[in-house]
């Protein structure tokens, strides 16, 4: 089965590059280009994609109230993943579109087989977040004031191992580096990690890295 793409983006060379190299990809099928985030919000109904690659700043509607749109509560399932493009490194844009829904970030100026990549790791579940990411992102939650999260998210309702676990997936690591610092299984810390993102409402681990440090779980420096 063929990922489904829908590319969106204002600049008409960048989203025609995209789904050109896209496109020619034997396991990724593009099945629409939108131009603003309101086309976006109209195709991503229409073609049901699996993966949404979505400019940030464009005109009409922007990428994060588009991934918003996209991604609400009443949309039907299976709702699509969406990878927020930018030309900025972790911005305060990049920011509202993880607590928007989006599964991750990519610089518009990435290599061609890290635009494929990314696709196939958010098609596969996985959220677009590298270690190096993770801390960008940190240091941005950082300078902002504390308060409540996003999400609403009451961490009470985690268990004590399930609170380690976000804590580790808060530092970036993967299922199999928490697995050695835990001394548990791998099996083990995926279904952790299922159960913390189904309690806490969270579509991924890009959404749980946010909660983890704006519900003061983890704080810089840890």
């Amino acid at each position: 089965m063929s990922v489904r793409v829908l590319v969106v983006d204002d600049q008409a060379m960048v989203r025609a590059g995209f789904a050109a190299l896209l496109d020619a990809q034997r396991d990724i099928q593009v099945v629409g280009q939108a131009s603003d985030g309101e086309e976006g919000v109209r195709l991503a109904l229409e073609t049901r994609p699996d993966v949404v690659l979505m400019d940030v700043r464009m005109p009409v509607l922007d990428g994060i109230e588009a991934t918003r749109a996209i991604l609400a509560p009443d949309r039907p399932r299976p709702l699509p993943k969406v990878v927020v493009l930018t030309t900025f490194d972790v911005d305060d844009y990049v920011l509202d579109a993880l607590r928007a829904g989006a599964s991750g970030f990519l610089l518009k100026d990435a290599l061609p087989a890290e635009l494929v990549e990314a696709v196939r790791v958010v098609a596969r579940g996985d959220a677009l977040l590298a270690p190096s990411v993770t801390r960008r992102l940190i240091e941005r939650i950082a300078g902002r004031p504390t308060g409540t999260t996003a999400t609403g998210a009451d961490l009470d309702v985690l268990t004590g191992r399930e609170r380690e676990v976000l804590r580790e997936v808060a530092q970036g690591r993967s299922n199999s580096e928490i697995a050695g610092v835990l001394f548990i299984a791998e099996q083990t810390v995926k279904s952790h990690v299922s159960r913390v993102l189904t309690k806490l409402g969270l579509r991924d681990r890009a959404q749980a890295v946010v909660v983890a440090y704006e519900s003061g779980l983890v704080v810089p420096g840890d």
